[in-house]
């Protein structure tokens, strides 16, 4: 793979520590959630995980939609990434709620968020390796 773009960013102390990428910009205190025995207090690795995702599949939705002159800029993608045991250690699943502008008929929207999916790098990166559902709403 040819890089266009490396993020880099550090983690000290888990999941009750703090979060900075190199350029400064995220800069956030981690919290263990409640569910998982913490406090809740701080930003958890499952939320910066659905909150890139979200992103990125937006973006690749907004890609494909303007190779097929579908207007999509008004699409939201809200991801829920799940924690839970798996084997000896932990797993991940997403769900991904897609929600389309009134405008973009069901069949088209349909195609466009399977297209999304198989452009979209969060969606190259999991394919095979947790489960990810797509829901259109």
């Amino acid at each position: 793979m040819d890089a266009l773009y490396t993020a880099v960013a550090t983690a000290t102390h888990g999941r009750d520590g703090r979060a900075v990428s190199s350029d400064g910009v995220l800069d956030l205190a981690l919290g263990t959630p409640q569910a998982l025995g913490g406090n809740g207090q701080g930003t958890n690795p499952e939320q910066l995980f659905a909150a890139g995702y979200a992103a990125c599949f937006g973006s690749a939705l907004g890609l494909v939609g303007r190779a097929a002159k579908v207007d999509v800029s008004d699409a939201a993608v809200t991801a829920e990434v799940s924690i839970g045991k798996q084997g000896e250690g932990f797993g991940l699943a997403v769900t991904l709620r897609v929600e389309l502008p009134d405008s973009v008929d069901e069949a088209t929207g349909r195609k466009l968020v399977e297209q999304a999916h198989q452009v979209c790098p969060y969606s190259n990166a999991t394919r095979g390796n947790i489960e990810v559902d797509v829901v259109i709403e």
